[in-house]
């Protein structure tokens, strides 16, 4: 019970990082300013004149304005009961481009 073993809160309660059930406002909130970065990012990038496959790809993305909050905080998941995942469930989803979704999803 005592020493470098002992019991303590975290121990006892299981995995010491939990995943919210759902995103926060603060979390929702810092989720719309990295999409209106990304945003700011791409427009800023088709000012410069630069011509390139990858802009061309992401000037067919929508922006966080034309995005439903549904596609803004879920992103498709196979697994999941209604092939919707919370955003912050998946692995490094700060990093990734989780606008695309599969056709009728």
């Amino acid at each position: 019970m005592f020493g470098a073993f002992r019991a303590s809160q975290p121990s006892l309660g299981g995995l010491l990082w939990k995943v919210p059930y759902r995103l926060s406002t603060p979390r929702k909130a810092r989720v719309r300013s990295r999409l209106q970065a990304v945003d700011e990012v791409i427009a800023a990038v088709q000012r410069s004149g630069v011509e390139c496959a990858a802009l061309d790809r992401a000037l067919l993305l929508p922006t966080e304005q034309e995005m439903a909050p549904r596609d803004k905080y879920t992103t498709f998941s196979r697994t999941a009961r209604d092939y919707r995942k919370g955003v912050h469930k998946v692995p490094k989803w700060t990093r990734l481009t989780l606008r695309e979704n599969p056709r009728g999803f």
